[in-house]
This record gives C-alpha cells, sequence and structure tokens, in this order.
C-alpha cells in the first residue's frame, strides 16, 4: 500500500572520481595553542580517550588497530618533526606515518589484514606467530571495549529517551513494473521516493544488559564487556509520551493514538544485532562510533553458513537477502539519522543462489530528526507555542529556551548548502547513474546513498559509499560510511567524519573532484 503521493526528485550523483577505496584512516587533531583557522593536517590514531580542540576544518575517521612501532624511538628527529609538540602534548596517542607505503592495519577482517610484524616473521616459528596473533587481537579487543563504551555513552546517551519524527520514504522498485513504468525515461534505472503522508512519532533508547559470561573473571583475557551487551528499543509512541495532553483536563477527552499495522512493523524493523556485543564493533559487522558521527548494521544472509552463529566473520559474511543499515550526526541536544533498508526483489530471492547473488535494492528510506532533552521536536506535541509568546501560555504550555533554534535546524530549508561538503568518489559516471542517488531533505541535510548494491561483484572491487551532510549550529559535519563490495558489502571499511566552521565550508571545500583520505 502506498502511504502518499509526494514523489520526491532523485538528482543523478555527479562523477567524482573512479579511485579505490583507501584502507587508512586517523583521527586528526591539533594542538590546543593552534588558532589558526587552516585545516589541520596531523594526524593520530587514538587508543584512549583524549579531546582536541575544533579546527575550522577537520576529517578524522576510526582506524581499528595501528602499527606498534616506537614513534619515539629517535628523538634526535625532532628538529625534523612538524608534529613534536602534538606527540608530547599528547602522550597517549600513537601517531601513524601515511606516508610509509609498508604501512597496514588490522581492521579484524581475518587474513586479509595482516601486519608488517607478521608478514616479516618466520613462518616457520609458530611461537612467534602466535605472540604476534596474540598481540593484534589484544590490540582488537581494546578497540572493541572503546567502540562499546562509546557508542552506549555518546550515541545512546547512557539510556537516556530519545523523542523522534520519522518521515518514511518508500522506493517505487517494489511496487510492480505498471508503476516503474512512471520513471523518467531518462532514468528508468533511478526509483521514485514516495513520501508517506503520516509523519511517525518514534520513542527510542538504548541500555546495557547483563549476560552470563562464558570467561572467568580470573581469566587474564576478560574484559568486563565480556558480560554485557547493548539493546535497542523503538516504538510508536502513546499519548503518555506527550506531556500536553497528560497535562489536560480530566473531564476533556483525549483520543487515542492510533497507528496502522504497517506503521508499526516498520518500526519495529532492526538495525542493530538484537544483543550487541563488543565484537560487533569490529569492521565486519558494519557498527562504528567516531566524534558525532555513527553508524550500525544489522543484515539477513541469504544462505546460513556453518558456525554461523558462534563465528564473527561468518556471521558477516554475504551474500544477503536484506540488509539494513543507519549513519547518523549528533549535536547536543539533536540528532538526525538515516535508515536504508534493502531488500532482494520477489522474483531474485526465489531463484537466487549464493554463487550468484542478485543486488539488493533500496526498499525505504526512513529520515529520524529527534531531540535528546526529553521534549518533541515539535512545539505543538509538547503543548507549546514557537513565536516565544508568553499572552498565548496557558498551564499545560511547555516550551524550551532553545525551540526555534531546533526547529531551523532540523525543519529548516531543504539540503545542504552548496550540496555535499566534500563528494566522496563512487567510481564510472555509469556507476554513478546505475547505482547512486543525490537527495535533499528539510533541515538543510544531504545525503548521497546506493540505491542498487551489487553482490556479484569481486570483493576486491570499488565499494560503496553513503554519506550525510548536516550542519546542527555553527559546525557543519559530513560522514562518509563506506564500506566493501561484493558479499562482504556488510564490512565496514572505513567511517570518515569531516568537520568545518559553517560559515568558512566554502573557503575550505576540497577542490579534489572526490578523492578518499590519504593513506
Amino acid at each position: 500500500m502506498i502511504k502518499g503521493t509526494t514523489v520526491i526528485l532523485v538528482l543523478l550523483a555527479a562523477v567524482v572520481s573512479t579511485l579505490l577505496l583507501d584502507g587508512v584512516s586517523a583521527f586528526s587533531i591539533v594542538s590546543p595553542a593552534v588558532t589558526s583557522s587552516a585545516p589541520s593536517t596531523a594526524a593520530a590514531f587514538l587508543t584512549s580517550s583524549a579531546s582536541s580542540s575544533l579546527l575550522s576544518r577537520r576529517k578524522h575517521c576510526l582506524l581499528f588497530s595501528s602499527s606498534s612501532d616506537d614513534q619515539d624511538a629517535d628523538n634526535g628527529d625532532d628538529e625534523d618533526d612538524a608534529y613534536a609538540d602534538l606527540k608530547k602534548d599528547y602522550p597517549d596517542l600513537e601517531f601513524v606515518n601515511y606516508n610509509d607505503p609498508e604501512y597496514r592495519m588490522d581492521r579484524g577482517l581475518g587474513d586479509d589484514d595482516l601486519d608488517e610484524q607478521y608478514l616479516t616473521a618466520d613462518k616457520n616459528d609458530d611461537e612467534t606467530l602466535a605472540e604476534i596473533e596474540r598481540m593484534r587481537e589484544e590490540r582488537r579487543r581494546k578497540n572493541d571495549e572503546y567502540q562499546f563504551e562509546t557508542y552506549h555513552a555518546s550515541v545512546l546517551r547512557g539510556g537516556e529517551v530519545c523523542l523522534g519524527e520519522w518521515s518514511v520514504y518508500q522506493t517505487d522498485t517494489f511496487m510492480g513494473e505498471d508503476v516503474i513504468k512512471g520513471r523518467n525515461e531518462a532514468a528508468m534505472g533511478v526509483p521514485r521516493l514516495l513520501r508517506w503522508d503520516k509523519v511517525l512519532k518514534v520513542v527510542s533508547r538504548g541500555s546495557k544488559i547483563a549476560v552470563e559470561n562464558t570467561k572467568d573473571e580470573d581469566d587474564k583475557d576478560w574484559m568486563r564487556v565480556d558480560g554485557e551487551r547493548i539493546v535497542h528499543e523503538e516504538r510508536l509512541a502513546t499519548l503518555d509520551d506527550f506531556p500536553s495532553l497528560m497535562t489536560r483536563s480530566d473531564d476533556e477527552e483525549v483520543e487515542e493514538l492510533l497507528w496502522e499495522e504497517e506503521e508499526v512493523l516498520h518500526v519495529e524493523k532492526t538495525y542493530w544485532p538484537r544483543e550487541m556485543s563488543s565484537l560487533d564493533f569490529r569492521g565486519a559487522g558494519g557498527n562504528m562510533c567516531v566524534g558525532k558521527a555513527y553508524t550500525i548494521c544489522d543484515a539477513v544472509p541469504l544462505v546460513k553458513k556453518d558456525g554461523y552463529d558462534n563465528n564473527v566473520l561468518e556471521r558477516h559474511q554475504g551474500p544477503f537477502s536484506e540488509m539494513r543499515s543507519e549513519v547518523g550526526l549528533l549535536s547536543d541536544s539533536m540528532r538526525f539519522r538515516v535508515k536504508c533498508d534493502y531488500a532482494l526483489l520477489d522474483e531474485d530471492e526465489e531463484s537466487a543462489v549464493a554463487t550468484a547473488p542478485p543486488p539488493l535494492h533500496l526498499r525505504t528510506l526512513t529520515v529520524c530528526r529527534e531531540t535528546l532533552d526529553g521534549y518533541w521536536p515539535e512545539p505543538a506535541d509538547n503543548g507549546g507555542t514557537d513565536d516565544g509568546d508568553d499572552t498565548k501560555a496557558t498551564e499545560s504550555v511547555v516550551r524550551r529556551k532553545n525551540q526555534k533554534a531546533i526547529t531551523e535546524t532540523l525543519f529548516g530549508p531543504p539540503g545542504a548548502p552548496g550540496g555535499l561538503y566534500d563528494p566522496p568518489p563512487v567510481g564510472s559516471e555509469e556507476r554513478a547513474t546505475e547505482n547512486y542517488m543525490l537527495l535533499d531533505f528539510e533541515g538543510g541535510a544531504t545525503l548521497l546513498l546506493p540505491h542498487r548494491l551489487d553482490q556479484n561483484t569481486g570483493d576486491d572491487s570499488l565499494g560503496w559509499v553513503t554519506s550525510l551532510d548536516w550542519t546542527p549550529g555553527k559546525v557543519r559535519y559530513q560522514v562518509d560510511r563506506k564500506v566493501l563490495a561484493g558479499t562482504k558489502v556488510k564490512g565496514l571499511k572505513t567511517l570518515e567524519l569531516s568537520e568545518v566552521q559553517g560559515e568558512d565550508a566554502d573557503t575550505w571545500r576540497p577542490k579534489d573532484g572526490g578523492a578518499n583520505m590519504r593513506q
């Protein structure tokens, strides 16, 4: 059933480059003493919690682990080291030389991510190989713990309730051939988006639960997060979730909120593992957070393989019959996130085989505009007005001080100024037009995403990228979710975050024609 008839025009993504995705990424930092508004070029891998000052332009993303080389071995080079002061100010940061062609990172994806120590080790020395693997696993587990704790504390705000408005867009791809024939002849391969008439009011939260730990606390490899899981809850709102309705007089009759079955089922779709563990934050799982950005993912395999439930790599290995991913940006009191629901066409699923998997197509796109202060984004839902006129106030009025800024940020004019701040490479012109779409949304947001994910390409082929650009205040953010190709499409390659002062965005806008972060 089509929920609405508002058609969203799809802009074909312009071709930007054919460069392959790099495998190296890092946090960008700047010394507190630096006051220049120029973009920072310093980069470091964050091994523990550390703060960094705000730049006019900053681009950073998360490394799963890095080389264990001693960066301070040769103090005689300090005079030639542009980042010597930074190393002294941030002793807990491990600096990475991006110009080293021998550098490799370990993303926890298996033997494809072997580090230099492993490559140069004596393959006949089992003891040495075992020790190297133990060190690599220790690094990965520390990063697992950091991601798990950061996601819970920063993205989920330690279990706080989030209230939001969800706008659902349904593609015509799954509506039958008669509907598809109505597409523009010049863009028959690009789906049309139809917006549901009703905006969904949703209550979201995520919290930790304790589970039975398979490891003993006396085990040297034991970590506290081994006995913890993160569970998510998203439900449609009830009358009890609206302060304005709760404070009405008893003799005033209030109608019950009624939601259709399709709306209930849509909100019940999960975009995360049922019980998210620290291991789910390894690259293969597609979950990660960095700075003000995060992404999560869940998928249904086309065929369950042996060891699916117990093997992390097998659990995240495609091909898939369904895949749901989410990418979001945070501010102090707001969250803007996008949910992408992909599935096989009905006719493809019936004849699909793992050896020649069909592509995944975008089924629905959900834009979530949310506030994190206990009130709804729309002032009317809180019983208040948006004009600040106290003469209209009643005893049921609930009003926040920054309501005007929230309204402008979440529901302002559509599209990021000038489009994406830093368009990522998507491949050839043919790939850009056949697989991608570029959309503008209210709240000054722009989204680039693939509407078709081919799973029958080689795992070493060009991967896929979803980019979200949003400005919640003075700082403009762009997050790029870059995943692998082929049957590894769930695996996250990098999560990159660009930050720039909104008023300086045009000054520092990259002019490289679209490129991945340099190694």
